[in-house]
This record gives structure tokens, C-alpha cells and sequence, in this order.
């Protein structure tokens, strides 16, 4: 049986920038895939404290009617990019999605450039508290690297050139944009439901008190909710930290979980297998408020 430790080595002989594809496959898909996913759900939740995008997403009503389906397409675009790489095949045909997307509406390069850092170093964060091992610097700068080259696909412009730099700005930004409006509020409630909607009936108000309890303060302005009780918080952290310590127990996983679709308690998902080109929200419809379309659509 391999180490528990043989792929972080890996990883450690491996240059962030040239291969920066790879680790992140080795990352993500085989060293912390449940992390990175709770983590990338965190990222995408912490993008809507900016009242530009929680105002076009709350428009789409996307959020209010297929909340499950556009979580699941969004997350199999991301890991289609991922398990393919951003110039393969299914790579380019999942960005071409991404695009096509977000070219229909009129979202500034800033916010754009604000939730590529999100990818980026929220997940970060996230393993510093609960993973099951540090991850290693040449994780850290390839995430930066991988992102920065789907970013560039993506025609986000301005990307800084630096890992530290973006953080900076990253911060910054949460700094001067996160205020409360009512779609922060509206598109949070959305989200908070449709995550307590993937456990019973029963166990739904525990969930959202645990994720208020997950939320930093501010996230809680910005979204306009009330702290949860000192203790949820705590409970939480103590129950993350305790799968941590058991998941550095468990043998390596043998086979990534980038690309594989799965179903779910609430949509169907894809259980047949997908395309990239079946994944995505419809066109805007006819009756869509001008003012959020690019120029021209």
C-alpha cells in the first residue's frame, strides 16, 4: 500500500508554475477532494456578500428556481477544467460554456477577477484550519498558476502576476465591496437552503444554524444574518478537525474525483454522463432587465 505521504513528495519534486496542472489534479481530486469541494462551495457563497453580483445573480432567478442545478453545473464546468486541463478537449469545450455564460451579461472585470481569487485562496484557507496535512507551498503557488491560466481564458484581464499581490488584492476588495444589500440577503437565504436541503427534514434547521456558525463577521453583515451562538462555531471546528485527524489515518485514495458526476438527494444530476456543452443556464429571457446585459445582447 502507498504511504500516506508518497504524493505530497510527489508534489514537492514538482516545479508550481510548469506543472501547476498536475499538482492541482493531485490536490484536489486525490489528496483533499471533500475539502476542496466544501471549500469551493465556501468561495462561490463568499461572492455573494458583493451586491453587483448577488443583484445579476438574484435578476437570472436562477438561484430562486434551479438553485441544485446551477450549483451542480457550476461545479462540474470547474471540474471539468480540472480533470482535463483548461487546453484539452473537454477542457476547452467546458470554458467555451464558462464564456458563453457570462458574455451574455454585463459583469465588470473586477468582479470577475474578485471571484477567480476566491478559487484561489479560499480553499487555501480553508485546509490551514482542517486538512488533513499542511499543504505544501508548491500546492499553494499552483493553485494560483492553474487559476490564473483559466482566468486568462476567460478573458479576465488584470490578473496580478504574483501570489502575495493577489491576495492583496483579494482582500482589498472584500474590504471596500462587502456591504449589506437585500440580494446579498436574498441569494444567501437561497444558498443556505439549498445546502440544508441535502440533509432530512429533521436535521434542516441544525444546518442552517451550522452554516451561519461557518460564516465570518463579514459575511454576516453583508448577508444581514445574526452570528450564531458561540458554541455552533466551536462544535463545527471541532467536528472538522476531528475528520482531519481521522482522514490522516485512512490509505491513500486510489482514483480522483475530478469529472465524476454524481446524483443527489434534490436534481437528478447527470446519471447517464454529460458533455460540457449540456451544462449551463438558458439564455436570458426576452423580458430580462436591460441594464444587466453586455452591451448589444
Amino acid at each position: 500500500m502507498s504511504h500516506r505521504y508518497d504524493r505530497v513528495r510527489r508534489i514537492a519534486g514538482l516545479h508550481p508554475a510548469r506543472d501547476h496542472l498536475e499538482i492541482y489534479q493531485i490536490s484536489a481530486g486525490l489528496e483533499f477532494p471533500w475539502d476542496y469541494t466544501r471549500a469551493l462551495e465556501q468561495a462561490l457563497f463568499r461572492t455573494y456578500c458583493v451586491p453587483s453580483i448577488s443583484r445579476l445573480l438574484a435578476a437570472t432567478g436562477e438561484f430562486e428556481k434551479r438553485p441544485q442545478k446551477r450549483y451542480d453545473d457550476t461545479a462540474l464546468l470547474m471540474a471539468e477544467i480540472a480533470a482535463h486541463g483548461y487546453d484539452s478537449p473537454r477542457g476547452r469545450e467546458a470554458l467555451k460554456v464558462v464564456n458563453r455564460m457570462h458574455g451574455r451579461y454585463a459583469i465588470s472585470n473586477d468582479d470577475m477577477r474578485y471571484v477567480l481569487s476566491t478559487f484561489i485562496y479560499d480553499p487555501i484557507d480553508w485546509l490551514s484550519r482542517y486538512g488533513w496535512r499542511p499543504l505544501h507551498i508548491n500546492e499553494k503557488l499552483a493553485a494560483f498558476h492553474y487559476y490564473r491560466e483559466v482566468g486568462r481564458r476567460m478573458g479576465i484581464r488584470d490578473i496580478p502576476t504574483s501570489f502575495d499581490d493577489f491576495a492583496v488584492l483579494k482582500r482589498k476588495y472584500e474590504a471596500d465591496h462587502f456591504v449589506y444589500s437585500a440580494t446579498n440577503r436574498k441569494i444567501g437565504e437561497y444558498t443556505i437552503g439549498l445546502f440544508a436541503a441535502w440533509f432530512p427534514g429533521f436535521l434542516r434547521p441544525a444546518v442552517r444554524l451550522g452554516v451561519r456558525g461557518m460564516l465570518d463577521e463579514p459575511m454576516l453583515r453583508a448577508f444581514g444574518l445574526e452570528p450564531a451562538p458561540h458554541w455552533v462555531g466551536a462544535l463545527s471546528e471541532a467536528g472538522l478537525k476531528t475528520r482531519a485527524a481521522i482522514v490522516r489515518l485512512l490509505p491513500p485514495r486510489r482514483t480522483s474525483v475530478l469529472g465524476v458526476s454524481r446524483r443527489n438527494r434534490t436534481y437528478p444530476g447527470y446519471p447517464t454522463g454529460h458533455r460540457p456543452a449540456d451544462l449551463g443556464a438558458p439564455a436570458p429571457p426576452a423580458d430580462f432587465p436591460a441594464d444587466h446585459l453586455r452591451r448589444g445582447d
